[in-house]
């Protein structure tokens, strides 16, 4: 499951791509679709690090180096513990029934698939933050929180 941690936030940020640059030219049913199997994937994903954490295990995956520079080593990597392991699990169950509702709700509304972006990519900004292994990475999780908030407040302008 270590290995699968970096899917958990990417999911949502892929669905966030797709509808983000060819979410005009996607049937609106379709949209719907991809903007759920993200967040839904992720939380099946996330439900399985629980089961790891809630057993005692940390589980903790390093992708890369984030800053290297001197004596400054800050990794990009994502850690599951117990406590984030429940925020994960709250996170992507109510993220995943937000997205299903808003299927309903926005169902005639222009901006249709710019909304699911924005919301696909506040679910992934969310999932970082959760995940996050470092200060550093916490603090992209939160200003990528932020961000959303202000797209998603100011959707209907």
């Amino acid at each position: 499951m270590e290995s699968a941690l970096f899917l958990i936030p990417l999911l949502p940020f892929l669905g966030f791509a797709l509808l983000g640059i060819a979410g005009k030219r996607i049937p609106r049913s379709a949209v719907g679709v991809i903007a759920c199997a993200g967040p839904a994937a992720s939380a099946l994903l996330a439900f399985g690090a629980f089961r790891e954490a809630a057993a005692g295990d940390v589980l903790s995956s390093v992708l890369g180096d984030w800053i290297r520079s001197g004596g400054l080593h800050v990794p990009l990597g994502f850690r599951v513990d117990r406590l984030s392991g429940v925020m994960l699990l709250i996170v992507t169950g109510v993220g995943t029934l937000i997205h299903v509702y808003s299927i309903g709700y926005m169902r005639e509304d222009p901006g249709y698939s710019r909304f699911f972006a924005y919301l696909n990519l506040f679910m992934a900004a969310m999932l970082v933050l959760v995940l996050a292994d470092n200060l550093v990475l916490l603090f992209l999780g939160w200003e990528g929180v932020g961000l959303c908030s202000y797209l998603l407040i100011g959707f209907w302008y």
